[in-house]
């Protein structure tokens, strides 16, 4: 078995571990990880980065969550250092190591990205909240505990700082998709 596919079933045990002992129940691998992980290979080979890295950083990206390590503002900061653990462990050579940390480290938006695969993974992390709509409206309810009434405006102030926050270079290529999620979410763009 590959690295990538050994970390791939770490992060789902690691997923069905916290889902199993988490109050909110939260599945990180079926809700978003899977997703992210996906869009960043799809961008890795269009954008002709390294797969390899693109797909750890994926995987790894929020790793500080699913381990409960630290506060969620922070979860970049920890989740380089766990996965700089996980990664050593498995003596993954350390140019390629610092690359995907870089990932990690740099994952909640591609104005911190500093090389292509950094942009892939920023990307993809915002691409996984369009894929998965549903898995916003578990967010404003359970972890922001944002009213019925007020979802719309929410729901809409998410979308654009998502959309803002991805690169000129994927907006443009997913600019019609986000202008049909707005019809179809608010009806109206």
């Amino acid at each position: 078995m590959g690295l990538i596919a050994t970390i791939l079933k770490y992060i789902k045990e690691e997923s069905d571990n916290y889902r199993n002992s988490s109050s909110d129940n939260y599945d990180y691998w079926n809700n978003h990880i899977s997703y992210v992980y996906d869009e960043a290979v799809r961008l890795a080979e269009k954008y002709n980065a390294d797969i390899e890295i693109v797909s750890l950083g994926a995987l790894l990206h929020d790793i500080a969550l699913i381990k409960r390590v630290g506060d969620r503002k922070d979860h970049h900061i920890n989740g380089k250092i766990l996965a700089d653990e996980i990664l050593t462990k498995y003596n993954y050579p350390i140019d390629k190591k610092d690359r995907v940390l870089s990932t990690i480290y740099n994952h909640r938006s591609s104005k911190n990205a500093t090389n292509i695969e950094d942009l892939c993974v920023a990307d993809a992390d915002v691409l996984a909240h369009f894929d998965n709509i549903p898995m916003l409206f578990n967010s404003a309810f359970v972890r922001n505990n944002i009213s019925l009434n007020d979802i719309n405006s929410w729901m809409k102030e998410q979308f654009q700082r998502d959309y803002d926050d991805l690169s000129d270079r994927t907006k443009e290529s997913f600019n019609e998709r986000y202008n049909m999620i707005l019809d179809v979410i608010f009806n109206k763009r």
